[in-house]
């Protein structure tokens, strides 16, 4: 991905990193080894090695924004979820250690912890039970669930210039769903 983006632009201006591997809803002493290190093979160390690589293009560039997405469910404890939670926990602590690291290099290096959006999965979740979109968007204080543009609309702005003096943050696009 690197190489082409610098065969074909140039180089790498900037890096978004979403990395997403389900077990669906498992207690903790329930998971398998193995499906516990696929797991984190995407969700951890999947956006670990894209920072690796992404990091050394845009120090050849003088500079450029990262942004690790992340999940507004990281401040919860949600039961059966051990294994997102602490990926995505993993991203938001190197999110803040790569920040501070590569900051004074003109790398900027923030998160987006999205809330309830429609994505695919959700799609499929609320096909099979409606009542499920009910009980996330309870929990929005908006009431619905986001559009997938209303968080790349976040994203997009940590990427651009206009947030030239945001390094380490998570940012929160959830509709206010972790007030509730």
């Amino acid at each position: 991905m690197i190489e082409f983006a610098k065969d074909r632009f140039g180089g790498l201006d900037f890096a978004v990193n979403n990395a997403m591997r389900s077990l669906g809803v498992r207690p903790l002493a329930e998971i398998d080894p193995e499906d516990w290190d696929a797991v984190m093979a995407v969700n951890m160390t999947g956006v670990f090695l894209c920072m690796k690589y992404e990091i050394a293009a845009m120090l050849e560039r003088g500079g450029g924004a990262i942004v690790n997405i992340g999940s507004g469910n990281h401040y919860s404890a949600e039961p059966g979820l051990s294994w997102y939670l602490a990926a995505k926990q993993a991203v938001y602590s190197m999110t803040k250690v790569a920040a501070v690291e590569y900051a004074t290099q003109g790398i900027r290096v923030n998160a987006v912890a999205p809330g309830p959006m429609w994505t695919p999965a959700l799609r499929k979740v609320a096909a099979e039970d409606a009542s499920h979109v009910a009980r996330r968007s309870a929990r929005v204080p908006l009431g619905r669930i986001a559009e997938p543009e209303e968080v790349a609309e976040a994203v997009l702005w940590l990427c651009s210039p206009a947030a030239s003096f945001v390094v380490g943050h998570t940012l929160a696009a959830d509709g206010g769903y972790v007030l509730k």
